[in-house]
Order: C-alpha cells, then structure tokens, then sequence
C-alpha cells in the first residue's frame, strides 16, 4: 500500500514538472508577435516590452550608431524542449529575407546582429535581429519612426520669464498639417496659453515669428512661416480678443534654427512659433 502511495505521489510531482515545463514554453502573458514579422519556427515569446513612445540604438548604412525614436516593440524569443535550434546565422537570414519581400532594406550587419529598415505608406520602420546563445534564443525590436506627440508645453508665467530674461520665448505645442498655414485643434492648449499671457500683461506687444526646418527652398519656407504666424496671429485676435494692434506676423523660414537641421530631433526644434517683445 505505501508503495502505491509513493507511486501516485511520484506521478503527481512528474506531472506538475511536466505541466510547469509546457506552461513555461508558451507566450508570456499579454505578449504576441509584432505584426511585421512571423517568428522562427518552434520558438515562444519568453518576454516584450512595448511603449507608444521610447528609442533604440541602430547602426546606420555608414556603421554610425543612430538613435531612433518612436513606437517600441521589443520581444524576447526561446527555442522550445526538445527541439533543435537554428544557428544564429540562420535567425538572421530569415528575417532579412522577410524585410527583403515586404520591400525593405538590409541596412547593415554589425557584430552579429542585423539591422533592417523598411519605408511602407509613410511609414519608417527599423528592426534590430540579435541571435544569442548558438540560436537557442533571440531579440528582435522593432522602432516605428515617429515624433513624440507634445503634450506639455508652455505656460503663460514660463513665457513671460523667458521674454523678460532673453526678449523673446519659443512656443511648442502649436500645430500644421505638411505644408499648411492652418492651425490644428491640438494646438489650443498653447494657444490660450499665448493669449493668457497677453491679458495679464496688457502692456506687452509681440512680434508672432514662424520658423520652419530647412528641408524645402528657403523662397517658399519665408512664405509658409509667415502664414503661419499671420493664422496664430488671427487665432489671438479672433478667437481670444487680443488686440490686432499688439502683434505683428513675421516669418523667418529657416534662417534662426536653435538646432542642426541634420537630425530629425533638431528639424523638430527648428519648427516652431516664437514670441518676441516689440
């Protein structure tokens, strides 16, 4: 009788072993494959990370290290018991066949790891391959180009210390569709913040100044700059009471950046409205 007990017993600690064995094989919860890519065969997804907004390092075409910001999927891939893993060389040339077919590029390959680029509908997409452990599991992450959406921006008191310390203050937070002059419905929030400042400051009169990014001729940038500080200008007077007679609409184009126009992040800076004191 104590020798069927000891058997049960032994059966039920294999069957727990087997079971946690299996269980830990399967995708850890709330991950799953990015949708770019299918995974390598008889792999499982042992841990992610996914934020709407961080970086990741890439090696450009030149071997440069690039940083590049954006949606971030990162995904950790096991291969499973009892089967046999690919070589690492393997996992990369996979992937890189599967950019190859959906339209993209091999940009480089650096120290064992692959870094791929795909351009698709607007998009820019770039995939970072890393094999580790002779195959037996993988990183892949995956950055979806994009500019973090401005959700802070500046108040009226910050605006005012910076015009009465330097003459003039930089306003981010105010919006255009490419190539347009006409204020977005996101832009409110810095807006208003614009014309709280000139109502409690009923003796400041401002020059409204746009600047562009250098990408386009200098010709139709002046003009794009203009416009679009004559439509914040009409938003103060029309929407918020400002008197017309203490702005005045100036456009710069590309002529006064406060960052190099060589970077995505700098071009981001340089796209701005700026308040100066008249």
């Amino acid at each position: 009788m104590n020798s069927f007990k000891r058997i049960v017993s032994l059966i039920g600690v294999l069957l727990f072993v087997f079971s946690g064995i299996v269980f830990a094989q399967e995708d850890a919860k709330g991950c799953k494959d990015h949708p770019m890519f299918t995974r390598m065969p008889n792999f499982y997804i042992e841990n992610c990370k996914e934020y709407d907004f961080d970086q990741a390092e890439f090696v450009d075409e030149k071997g440069n290290e690039i940083k590049v910001e954006g949606k971030y999927h990162w995904l950790e891939y096991y291969i499973k018991e009892g089967h046999k893993s690919p070589s690492e060389l393997a996992i990369m040339r996979n992937y890189e066949n599967a950019i190859k077919k959906i339209g993209g590029v091999v940009v480089k390959e650096s120290g064992g790891i692959a870094y791929l680029k795909l351009n698709k509908e607007g998009k820019t997409f770039w995939a970072i391959v890393f094999p580790r452990g002779s195959g037996t599991y993988y990183e892949l992450t995956v950055v979806e180009k994009a500019e973090m959406a401005q959700e802070v921006v500046a108040d009226a008191k910050s605006l005012m210390s910076d015009i009465q310390s330097t003459g003039h203050a930089s306003v981010y937070g105010i919006y255009f569709d490419f190539n347009k002059a006409d204020v977005k419905p996101e832009s409110e929030a810095a807006i208003k913040e614009i014309a709280k400042l000139l109502h409690q400051n009923k003796g400041l009169k401002l020059y409204v100044v746009g600047h562009t990014d250098n990408v386009g001729k200098l010709d139709y940038n002046m003009k794009l700059s203009k416009a679009r500080a004559d439509a914040v200008l009409k938003e103060l007077v029309m929407k918020y009471k400002v008197s017309a007679q203490r702005l005045k609409a100036y456009g710069v184009g590309s002529l006064a950046p406060v960052a190099s126009n060589k970077s995505d992040e700098g071009r981001a800076k340089n796209r701005r409205v700026e308040l100066v004191e008249r």
